[in-house]
């Protein structure tokens, strides 16, 4: 039977892929954007929602409960992203990071988590990513905004154990969106040659990452299979394994090793 499915950020990239995927196999799906002519000729149900503004979080999930009774399942993946040093970073960047990647989580998931309580089932899975589980240089403020939400649902999974809701975090690593073009560009503002010059390499090696990176379409599907297992695990690696890899090689590696080798990826010598 198919499930009424929330999933934010719907726009393009990840998302899109995601709801498109659902829609198709057959679940009711209601993506999210702020801006409603983004969700044009959908194969889904396009609905307006700031993961930003308690009002338009509100005003959504109470047009679908209106419309369906219930959410099944809710996809928290709206996010944008910040690159710069976090040396100088300025707060009002990282203030806008944790707006949307962060406190859009808590806003959403509040507002459908309990209606999934009175339930007695429902499904969160929360889109964080390789960067909530180690740091990247140059994107401290998108890795702290993950790594955020890793804990919070960490703590979420274990109030919820006797609710019926599960929780379920997947951190894919690079896929080819539009997010490069989209994410928010600190200016380099030192005067130290060297510095800048890793920067520069830097943010050039993490775009050519995500140019090559693979279709989201992968997410969604992966998705699809989270949503029918009747059991799923509470995370779920998504991407090269050239990436994913990069997981158990923290745990095992000396940390200063495990830096080195993420610094000499980005061409930090």
């Amino acid at each position: 039977m198919g499930k009424v499915i929330l999933v934010t950020g719907a726009s393009s990239g990840i998302g899109l892929s995601v709801a498109n995927a659902l829609q198709a196999a057959g679940h009711t799906v209601y993506g999210t954007s702020r801006d409603l002519s983004r969700l044009k000729s959908v194969s889904f149900k396009p609905i307006q929602l700031d993961v930003t503004d308690d009002g338009s979080v509100k005003a959504a999930v109470d047009k679908i409960i209106k419309a369906e009774e219930k959410i099944d399942v809710l996809v928290n993946n709206a996010g944008n992203g910040v690159t710069g040093p976090a040396y100088a970073m300025p707060v009002e960047y990282a203030k806008k990071q944790f707006e949307v990647n962060f406190f859009g989580v808590i806003r959403v998931s509040s507002a459908v988590i309990p209606k999934m309580i009175e339930a007695k089932k429902g499904l969160v899975i929360n889109v964080s990513s390789l960067a909530g589980l180690f740091g990247l240089p140059y994107q401290a403020l998108y890795s702290a905004s993950k790594y955020a939400i890793e804990g919070y649902s960490q703590s979420l999974r274990m109030e919820l154990r006797n609710t019926g809701v599960k929780v379920v975090i997947i951190n894919p690593g690079d896929f080819k969106t539009d997010f490069t073009q989209s994410r928010d560009k600190v200016p380099f503002p030192l005067k130290n040659e060297q510095l800048e010059k890793e920067f520069n390499t830097a943010v050039a090696s993490m775009e050519k990452d995500e140019s090559v990176g693979a279709n989201p379409d992968v997410i969604g599907k992966k998705i699809c299979q989270i949503v029918d297992s009747s059991s799923p695990s509470h995370r779920y690696l998504i991407g090269a394994l050239g990436q994913t890899i990069a997981v158990p090689l923290k745990r095992i590696l000396p940390g200063g090793l495990f830096e080195k080798l993420m610094n000499d990826h980005y061409g930090i010598k």
